[in-house]
């Protein structure tokens, strides 16, 4: 899991390669359910990189990209987002493989 230094080494990561943007808070309940589970969803995907967006240290950005609720999961490639995932409910380990594996 890659966790970004910057908004300018965020910005490098959504604009090179194939990447799933986890949004996150420590605070956040429902990403505390799911945080566990990221390895072994990593380990379905191995060609794609996964970011972990700390929502606290990166507001501008999820202002940026319009993310309101987290958990969130959003696939960019290449700078051009291709999904996300964004519900008021708590995902799942099965939801989070169910959504990325179209776009894998």
């Amino acid at each position: 899991m890659i966790k970004p230094t910057s908004l300018e080494h965020l910005a490098e990561l959504i604009n090179t390669g194939k990447h799933v943007l986890f949004f996150t808070a420590n605070w956040c309940g429902d990403c505390v359910f799911i945080k566990p589970h990221l390895p072994e969803i990593m380990a379905n995907f191995p060609e794609l990189s996964f970011v972990e967006v700390d929502r606290d240290q990166f507001l501008d950005a999820c202002i940026k990209m319009n993310v309101m609720g987290i958990p969130s999961f959003i696939i960019v490639d290449k700078g051009q987002e291709l999904g996300r995932f964004v519900s008021k409910d708590r995902k799942t380990k099965a939801e989070v493989i169910e959504f990325i594996t179209p776009f894998y």
